[in-house]
């Protein structure tokens, strides 16, 4: 074999706690009392001596209440090595929060720091737009974050200068919970933004902090994909 071949895929040396492998694949340094959350059946592979545990007790009550249409979307990860994650070969954004809180859609979410603070919730304020509303999981505190994204994303910088930013529900990946949010309704434009309904429905973002934004809009895609 070919050994310079393959060189430039092996792994790179540690650089942090979680980073990126290409543009689809996370890669986790554990250690020791470093737990981790991760999606269930998101590991790809795993160097060292890494355990699993499936629907864990912390998470069996929020899980119930995470519209994934999975019964059990999240599993503790620990021990010691470098654990590679990947979902479906969807792009991979690193996130370091630092006493920050973000809220992501519960379909983008792939792995987490276990000592962050999170829980399932509905995003209020949208419901009367969006028919039931959008549940998505809050994630705060200082430490890692990785998120998913169906092709490469765009980080909006709400705080640089205009006004607001207007971003489609379906295209949504997370957000600063800091963010001022409204919803609004748009005629005009039904047949450039939006799908389905006839006329377009935004989401206005304003204040400081970022949203990140995937070009698909069909959040139905990767369910199909999982079922």
């Amino acid at each position: 074999m070919d050994q310079q071949m393959i060189a430039g895929y092996a792994p790179k040396p540690v650089a942090a706690r979680m980073e990126n492998h290409g543009s689809s694949m996370l890669k986790v340094a554990m250690a020791t009392g470093q737990d981790l959350y991760a999606r269930t059946g998101s590991m790809i592979a795993y160097e060292g001596f890494i355990q699993y545990e499936p629907n864990p007790p912390a998470v069996r009550q929020m899980a119930a209440s995470w519209l994934t249409g999975e019964s059990a979307p999240v599993m503790k990860c620990s021990g010691d090595g470098l654990l590679y994650l990947a979902d479906y070969g969807a792009d991979v954004v690193c996130l370091n929060l630092a006493d920050e809180s973000v809220s992501v859609n519960g379909t983008n979410l792939l792995a987490f720091d276990a000592h962050l603070r999170w829980g399932v919730e509905r995003v209020k304020g949208l419901a009367k737009f969006a028919g039931q509303g959008l549940f998505n999981v809050a994630v705060s505190g200082t430490g890692w974050v990785a998120v998913t994204s169906r092709g490469t994303p765009v980080v909006v910088d709400c705080g640089s200068g205009a006004d607001e930013t207007y971003v489609d529900p379906d295209a949504l990946v997370a957000w600063s919970s800091g963010l001022k949010m409204k919803a609004k309704r748009s005629f005009k434009a039904s047949s450039l933004i939006g799908r389905g309904s006839g006329e377009a429905f935004q989401i206005a973002f304003s204040g400081q902090g970022f949203v990140v934004v995937q070009p698909s809009e069909d959040s139905t895609d990767r369910l199909r994909a999982r079922g």
